[in-house]
């Protein structure tokens, strides 16, 4: 028994000298309500790329040391098939963990993805906030700058399945640096395997939300992505014009499915051929 004292009064010890301050001061995290009006909340406070680089001309290229974060982040992982909205939960979950404008946020999605151009993170419903478009996350904080990163309180990563470096970059934003990281991306390609290194972060979050969309053929839930062409490449960027979401049973009807689309497309390409003969 003494010995166990013993551990936990070491363990209280050295947290307290790694935060500096007393660990009950951590604001609690709020939990995601299942419907959420983005107008409640005030302005976030978007990090964007111009006022990274007036960060870095007023000297915040970063300094020797790096400062420890008071407290261990977090780590919030949405997924789910395409048109399940986790773009729109991505935002929504940014919004709540940003409060009421006291937390600076950073969106970030991959350069891939230029499906609603390369500013701004896009839900298929227009709704939009600003964003850091890269090819890896790793340059993220050599591009935003030391001094401006370490301002950063969330960071929010959109089509996360592209980023071959995402365990990396997670473990370190929300264990070194403090950072409450929330990522959405497709957990399943369209052959229903794994998809990039999103199912890697799984372990390390704090939470994970699996959204469902509905299924075009049935109505009901859907929990996986069609692709409707014959290409064969996992990486196909694409809307409703390359993808459906369908449930369980018209996912194993899919060859089905698709060749009855396909069709579908040929007859439309010839009806708009032999209108403008």
């Amino acid at each position: 028994m003494s010995s166990i004292c013993a551990m936990r009064s070491l363990l209280a010890a050295s947290t307290f000298l790694r935060s500096g301050a007393s660990p009950l001061l951590r604001p609690l995290s709020r939990p995601l309500p299942s419907r959420l009006n983005l107008s409640r909340f005030g302005p976030v406070r978007p990090v964007s790329a111009a006022a990274a680089a007036a960060d870095k001309s007023r000297g915040g290229g970063g300094s020797a040391m790096e400062a420890q974060p008071s407290y261990p982040g977090e780590i919030h992982v949405i997924v789910g098939p395409m048109f399940a909205g986790k773009t729109t939960a991505l935002l929504r979950r940014v919004q709540v963990e940003a409060g009421t404008g006291s937390r600076n946020v950073a969106l970030i999605k991959s350069d891939k993805d230029n499906r609603y151009g390369l500013d701004s993170v896009v839900t298929h419903d227009g709704t939009k906030m600003p964003c850091w478009a890269l090819p890896e996350l790793s340059s993220f904080q050599d591009k935003l700058g030391t001094e401006a990163y370490d301002k950063v309180d969330v960071i929010g990563i959109d089509e996360a399945q592209f980023f071959d470096d995402l365990h990396d970059f997670c473990c370190k934003a929300a264990d070194r640096d403090g950072k409450i990281v929330v990522v959405a991306g497709l957990d399943g390609d369209y052959k229903r395997n794994k998809f990039g290194s999103v199912l890697d972060i799984i372990p390390l979050a704090d939470s994970v939300t699996k959204l469902t969309a509905r299924c075009e053929l049935c109505g009901r839930r859907a929990f996986f992505t069609l692709r409707k062409t014959r290409e064969t490449k996992t990486e196909l960027i694409g809307g409703a014009d390359v993808y459906m979401p369908v449930c369980r049973q018209h996912y194993l009807d899919g060859q089905i499915v698709i060749e009855a689309t396909r069709i579908v497309l040929d007859l439309e390409k010839s009806k708009v051929i032999h209108a403008f003969k």
